[in-house]
């Protein structure tokens, strides 16, 4: 079969231009570290390897989450196991306060023990984190969680001002897990132990008198209500804590996996490339050699 002179060349021009591109291609490859230069190269591997991506940008958004949540939720346990703590030392004042055996002066320094406690309680049920936002008023953490009005009757001082709404945070798929906590009970205790530190501060108290008694016990019973509360939310937060944990544990074995696969999928084996790049432009070249030598013949050259 003859071949027309114009057909041979350009044949062989095509040839040598897809040459041209592997060559170019794989010296792309080489430079960017990368197997696939577009999705055209290996379409299952593209769609693999976007998937991974997408479940990788899903994961890291999840674990910056965890880690931000699990350091407010520490912030929150600290502050409430102070708190517990206080509590437990005004139980024991007030404890040592119902003994009929106590004098009034007595009862006297046991009440500004105790209201140095009360103003602590009320100092910490506000604290701030270091945006400036309160940490147990739910949802309204620019409004203080409990308030004092010395204006009202005592017993009523103290009013809760935050809310009990519950904020969410997404650290997995289609899981969430309580981000905020809210203190409604503190500003009963409060009032309670108000009403308490009033009447033992009195000049002359009566501790054997029925109704120094009664405001005793109720404050006594305020005071276990609280802690009971604040004890149940601070084991709540520890299991919050852990379950994080162990999440944020798996999250980062998930990725350790995806970023494996990342690699085998995408990443040059320069060995390889290094081989082929050699073959490919030794043949580029023994082509042009031997397409320029035909080019060169004529039947005149054999006449």
């Amino acid at each position: 079969m003859r071949i027309a002179s114009t057909q041979y060349h350009t044949t062989m021009n095509r040839a040598l231009q897809d040459s041209s591109v592997t060559v170019g291609n794989i010296m792309q490859q080489m430079a960017s570290g990368q197997r696939l230069l577009q999705p055209s190269d290996d379409p299952v591997s593209n769609v693999r390897i976007s998937r991974l991506n997408r479940q990788e940008a899903a994961l890291g958004q999840y674990r910056t989450n965890i880690a931000a949540l699990k350091s407010r939720l520490q912030q929150n346990e600290t502050h409430l196991d102070s708190m517990n703590k206080d509590m437990q030392e005004a139980r024991d004042l007030l404890v040592w306060a119902a003994d009929g055996s106590n004098t009034s002066s007595d009862v006297n320094a046991m009440a500004s023990s105790l209201r140095s406690l009360k103003d602590a309680l009320f100092y910490a049920v506000n604290a701030k984190d270091q945006e400036g936002r309160y940490l147990f008023s739910g949802t309204a953490t620019a409004t203080a969680a409990v308030t004092y009005n010395s204006a009202a009757a005592l017993g009523a001082r103290y009013s809760f001002t935050g809310n009990t709404v519950v904020q969410n945070v997404v650290v997995g798929n289609g899981v969430t897990q309580a981000a905020n906590v809210s203190l409604p009970e503190m500003a009963d205790m409060l009032n309670l132990l108000d009403r308490a530190v009033a009447v033992l501060e009195a000049p002359g108290v009566n501790v054997n008198d029925p109704v120094v008694q009664a405001e005793v016990t109720a404050s006594l019973n305020g005071v276990d209500d609280a802690m009971n509360s604040v004890n149940s939310k601070i084991a709540r937060l520890g299991g919050a804590q852990n379950i994080l944990q162990t999440m944020d544990d798996n999250f980062a074995n998930v990725s350790l996996s995806n970023k494996q696969s990342l690699i085998e999928l995408g990443q040059l084996d320069y060995s390889e490339a290094a081989v082929n790049l050699n073959g490919y432009t030794t043949a580029l070249q023994a082509t042009q050699k031997a397409y320029g030598k035909i080019s060169t013949l004529s039947l005149f050259n054999v006449l």
